[in-house]
């Protein structure tokens, strides 16, 4: 053991434990002072991240009616437009997730909220169904590697025993984007018309930029506020990398053959299934389903996502208490997944049959904290598989959820064009399509049951 100090640091004897009379523990020297916080400070430009990323994300299902009105787009066309931004966000997860790897976090997100925030501001400079499928395209490609590179930041800052909750907190602030995106839209819209609303929405993210840039660093031994203490405690819980160990290729042979990446693939798509209704059509719903006005469909409509932002901190703490307690975490991990699922589906379904908008609201806001409990565990099983490749990886299992996304932002406004030429109007246009969420949740409990949480994907396999 190094009899080796920093300059200037004083001497410490190392206490001995007598285990008996040829055993001994020697315990490392206590640090000379209590470990800094700076990770937290870390955590809370995640969680702003969220935030705005979840504000501008979902401010267009508010301004859906406006929009359509004054571009004249049918439900089916704007569905087109809403999936824009999955296709896109699909397709640059996994490129924006290995950038983050290969060249670090600080400098890739500072660009990809830029990149996005631009666009945000553009979607008010549309005037037709190409140039919005465009811009919301290129909107969704930038979006694409936040999550991946949060991840990869989280990894990096946090232990594992801290890093459930942490995840929590992120996801959480992102729900509570979304939850105060539509009143804060419908606001806007009713104030300075839909095109000015999404110009203000875009400019948050240029202020978390430039502010993120200034401040932070890819990892703890290089920023000037981390004292040695809570270097030591970040490192003694995250893996260690040697130097360009992460610049090393993917094994995408293991990683495509993987059960586990697969699996968590479509927990991730029937997920993004069921979240996209809230992301897009649910305002929509509350208005000509529900018959509310715009600004009491904006309250209504954030209730899903305040019971989503409840569920995911409450995951976090739960993905933390498997680390710390369970005798085995797998199948706590797998039990866990697959019970939530199941009830956010028969929620789904019981929302329907209540008559008061606001309480069928609140159901769905059950349900919808229910599915979204399981995120933080699903993050932390990603972690556990994918090694040093958690940008990559990360971004491959949160991009197969696209076809999820994509079938959610296109299927409820093709089923009440077609409810509505079969003469169906109010809730009978709509409800039916709760049936299908309901479905789909199911599925991916049942895959939750398949999945092997400590088997890497990154690995020969025997």
């Amino acid at each position: 053991m190094s009899c080796l100090r920093p300059a200037g640091e004083p001497l410490r004897l190392r206490p001995v434990t007598q285990l008996d009379d040829s055993t001994t523990i020697r315990h490392d020297p206590a640090p000379a002072e209590p470990a800094s916080s700076v990770r937290y400070v870390v955590l809370a430009f995640m969680g702003c991240l969220a935030f705005v990323l979840y504000l501008d994300r979902i401010c267009i299902g508010q301004a859906v009616n406006s929009i359509r009105a004054d571009l004249d787009l049918t439900r089916e066309e704007m569905g087109f437009v809403l999936m824009a931004f999955t296709v896109a966000y699909g397709l640059f997860e996994v490129p924006t997730g290995h950038w983050g790897d290969r060249y670090g976090s600080r400098g890739v997100l500072t660009r990809i909220v830029l990149w996005w925030s631009a666009f945000t501001a553009l979607t008010g400079a549309a005037t037709g169904l190409t140039t919005l499928v465009v811009i919301r395209f290129l909107f969704g490609a930038g979006e694409a590697g936040a999550y991946p590179n949060t991840a990869r930041v989280l990894a990096r800052w946090f232990p594992d025993h801290e890093r459930g909750i942490a995840q929590g907190v992120v996801l959480t602030c992102a729900l509570v984007g979304g939850a105060v995106s539509p009143p804060l839209a419908a606001y806007l819209i009713e104030l300075v018309g839909w095109r000015w609303t999404f110009v203000w929405f875009g400019s948050v993210g240029v202020v978390w930029a430039a502010a993120f840039y200034y401040w932070f660093r890819d990892a703890p031994a290089e920023h000037p506020a981390v004292n040695q203490a809570e270097r030591l405690y970040i490192a003694r819980g995250t893996e260690p990398r040697s130097a360009g160990e992460e610049h090393r290729r993917v094994p995408w042979r293991l990683v495509l053959t993987s059960r586990n990446v697969w699996l968590l693939g479509t927990i991730q798509s029937c997920g993004a299934f069921a979240a996209y209704l809230f992301f897009s059509w649910y305002p929509t719903y509350m208005k000509e389903g529900r018959e509310l006005g715009e600004i009491a469909s904006g309250f209504a409509s954030s209730l899903p996502l305040v019971g989503g932002a409840i569920g995911t901190i409450g995951g976090g703490f739960f993905a933390n208490w498997i680390v710390r307690h369970s005798r085995n975490r797998a199948r706590a991990q797998r039990l866990y997944g697959c019970v939530v699922m199941l009830i956010a589906a028969v929620l789904m379904l019981a929302s329907i049959h209540v008559d008061w908008p606001f309480g069928s609201a609140l159901c769905t806001g059950a349900g919808c904290m229910c599915f979204l409990s399981q995120q933080a565990t699903w993050w932390a099983v990603v972690t556990q598989i994918s090694g040093r490749h958690l940008g990559a990886l990360f971004g491959l299992m949160n991009s197969m959820g696209v076809p999820g996304a994509m079938l959610s932002q296109y299927l409820p406004g093709a089923v009440a064009d077609w409810r509505e030429s079969l003469g169906y109007a109010g809730r009978a246009q709509w409800d039916l399509i709760f049936y299908v969420y309901a479905a789909v949740l199911a599925i991916g409990a049942f895959c939750w049951l398949f999945l092997q949480p400590g088997k890497s994907a990154v690995e020969e396999r025997e």
